[in-house]
């Protein structure tokens, strides 16, 4: 014969259930989303596919196949340029010396946008980067903006 179920065993085998279910809904979240998008990501892409700078493929075969992000009269001499894109700022702090830097603030990850006067500023909670170095002018930000490889080929600066 079985033995007639009490309310203790009831709650048990409902708490078990509900338990594997709670893990299983878990691991399936932490492996469903791989792409690395933020919450900006819908602006970086309408951006960048009525940007003429982003990737042409480099006909001239000089960059090495990196990803063309546009002409050096682009980028003004004591200012930048973002390529939202490729997350990617651009600056020219002396004539023809061109220098990249992410453009993910160190602070919270939103996108730095606002170069003016040697100064690159995230518009979220005004971190303030040199456009020479990367390094912080004013916080909150208390870490530069990362260097990015860039080159020029050309009249065009090469993403690499």
């Amino acid at each position: 014969m079985t033995e007639p179920l009490d309310r203790r065993r009831v709650l048990q085998g409902v708490a078990v259930v509900g338990g594997a279910t709670v893990a299983t809904s878990l691991l399936a979240a932490c492996g469903e989303d791989t792409s690395g998008s933020t919450g900006s990501g819908s602006g970086a892409r309408s951006d960048a596919a009525s940007d003429p700078a982003t990737t042409d493929g480099g006909s001239d075969g000089g960059g090495g196949g990196g990803t063309v992000l546009g002409s050096t009269s682009d980028v003004p001499v004591g200012g930048g340029r973002l390529y939202e894109g490729e997350k990617v700022i651009v600056t020219q702090p002396t004539e023809g010396e061109f220098v990249g830097f992410s453009a993910v603030c160190t602070h919270q990850g939103c996108i730095v946008s606002l170069i003016e006067d040697d100064t690159m500023t995230c518009p979220c909670h005004n971190s303030e980067f040199s456009a020479e170095d990367g390094s912080v002018l004013g916080g909150p930000a208390s870490e530069p903006l990362p260097s990015v490889a860039v080159s020029v080929s050309g009249d065009e600066i090469v993403l690499g």
